[in-house]
């Protein structure tokens, strides 16, 4: 199933106004309707036995996505997931993904994924470390890798087809909290 960001509307204003250089663009608040284009996944799918869960929240008039569980490198696995589908891409203008984040003190990543993957865990990836204060992480589309040798180095915004958040790698307890995503666009 395809899930679409909340961006549909106000990507096509931004392409319209384009002549207009914004800062920012949020395209996600984590509102009331955030858990209809969010889903969770963890490395179960694979045989992992990573656990976790997803839960969309509000404290202090902010809502929130908030990712919390024990990610486990056994038997093969080492992730726990949240993630969308985006239809039609990100403008070309786009730069960077804008997040606002809190968590636990670890590292955690964004995975984008293509049109360019030829296989399901394929995906572009850049790490951020979520503080115990909310504050504002942003990161630049090429400053993130590639997952696998059979991608390209590079991708285009408007080839962008999935954003994830992601307690990915290594042993330890997530706690990554998310209440927006947005975009950087190119002044």
């Amino acid at each position: 199933m395809t899930m679409t960001l909340k961006a549909g509307a106000m990507i096509g204003f931004l392409t319209v106004a384009a002549g207009e250089a914004r800062a920012d663009l949020w395209i996600e608040t984590f509102d009331a309707e955030a858990q209809q284009r969010w889903s969770y996944v963890q490395d179960g799918v694979m045989g992992g036995v990573s656990d976790g869960d997803l839960t969309f929240e509000e404290a202090d008039g902010a809502s929130f996505a908030r990712l919390k569980g024990r990610v486990s490198t056994d038997n093969n696995g080492g992730f726990i997931q949240f993630r969308a589908g985006i239809r039609g891409g990100l403008p070309s203008e786009t730069e960077a993904l804008r997040l606002r984040v809190k968590g636990n003190g670890e590292s955690y990543y964004v995975f984008v994924r293509t049109t360019d993957r030829k296989r399901p865990w394929h995906s572009y990836r850049a790490s951020f470390t979520a503080t115990e204060d909310w504050r504002i992480v942003d990161l630049d589309l090429a400053s993130f890798t590639a997952s696998h040798a059979e991608l390209p180095q590079t991708f285009t915004p408007e080839n962008i087809t999935g954003i994830g958040f992601v307690a990915y790698g290594r042993d330890f307890d997530a706690d990554l909290l998310v209440s927006d995503l947005g975009l950087v666009m190119a002044q």
